[in-house]
């Protein structure tokens, strides 16, 4: 969750699955994250195993402090919960309420020794103890749109925008909880069956009860899937059939195969985008346009262009947003 109140530091990121999966690199975590479109049994099961599902929705001021969808406060919880206790960690805070509650999860020294720490600690002194982490705020922070022009001491108007917030659902101890750093404790959505679909089962249910009470066609929310990364498998099993002479599910692994890499491909260039300041580039940009006399005839355009988007939004006409 995102706000006018102090960062201490930490700034805004994006839900993208590229961000969250280098975040967890970072952290020496072997795990991925991907975007969730559907619910159904078959979009899940191609992720099995499943460890955590990432919730991401828009934050009301105000809102009730009561659980959500019929879960119970279980203030007993013995896992791992830290508070957010700072604005703008919450994406890297749901990472750690998540992968700190996974057994035998292989983590980064840095990471191990900030787990063992907070071990023991109540919620909101895990969670100054996790803000006050240098080199986790930077591990963040890496992964940010540099702020290359700063608007300070200008004395602007403050605007107010929308706010959204992580909260993280997971299998713990034979029961389906969901981890909001904002509130009190963790909640408990009750048991879930070892078989057929497991925890997800539970939790596809308790999600879809909570999408439920947005409006129809409402896109305020959106889904992420964390779990194994299917590449060491998949070579594995390649490697495996290969050896046997099976071509044929050779071929589909290698096709498998480089999809995912393809995807890690489109993340690093995405994140690099991401991260790199564009300032002395638009610099350069309007120099040369104003040199050349485009610059005038440019700037014209756009405001007849912004003019007309706002006549049209004024009497009701669908404007589609272009480059």
């Amino acid at each position: 969750m995102s706000g006018d109140d102090d960062s201490s530091g930490w700034q805004l990121t994006e839900s993208d699955p590229g961000v969250f999966t280098e975040l967890l690199k970072t952290l020496g975590v072997p795990l991925v994250v991907d975007d969730l479109y559907s619910l159904d049994p078959a979009s899940l099961a191609e992720l099995q195993p499943l460890h955590a599902l990432i919730f991401l929705f828009k934050w009301v001021a105000g809102s009730s402090n009561e659980p959500s969808s019929g879960g119970q406060y279980d203030p007993e919880f013995p896992g791992f919960f830290a508070h957010q206790v700072v604005n703008n960690a919450c994406a890297t805070l749901a990472v750690l309420n998540a992968i700190g509650n996974i057994p035998g999860l292989e983590k980064g020294p840095q990471l191990a020794e900030l787990l063992s720490f907070t071990a023991g600690m109540d919620p909101q002194t895990s969670g100054m103890a996790i803000t006050s982490s240098d080199w986790l705020r930077e591990a963040h922070n890496a992964l940010s749109p540099p702020s290359a022009i700063s608007l300070e001491g200008l004395d602007l108007p403050k605007t107010s925008e929308d706010a959204y917030h992580f909260v993280v659902y997971i299998p713990y101890a034979g029961s389906v909880y969901e981890l909001d750093g904002l509130k009190q404790a963790p909640v408990r959505h009750g048991p879930y069956s070892e078989s057929g679909e497991g925890w997800v089962a539970k939790a596809r249910e308790v999600i879809e009860a909570r999408i439920s009470t947005y409006p129809a066609g409402a896109l305020e929310f959106s889904l992420l899937a964390v779990h194994d990364d299917p590449v060491p498998r998949l070579q594995e099993q390649l490697a495996q059939l290969q050896a046997s002479g099976n071509q044929a599910a050779a071929s589909e692994l290698v096709v498998k195969l480089a999809n995912e890499n393809s995807k890690r491909e489109r993340w690093a260039f995405e994140n690099s985008l991401r991260t790199h300041n564009y300032l002395g580039f638009i610099h350069a940009l309007l120099l040369n346009m104003a040199k050349a006399g485009a610059l005038e005839p440019a700037k014209e355009g756009a405001k007849r262009a912004l003019q007309e988007r706002i006549e049209k939004k004024k009497k009701g006409e669908f404007v589609m947003d272009e480059d």
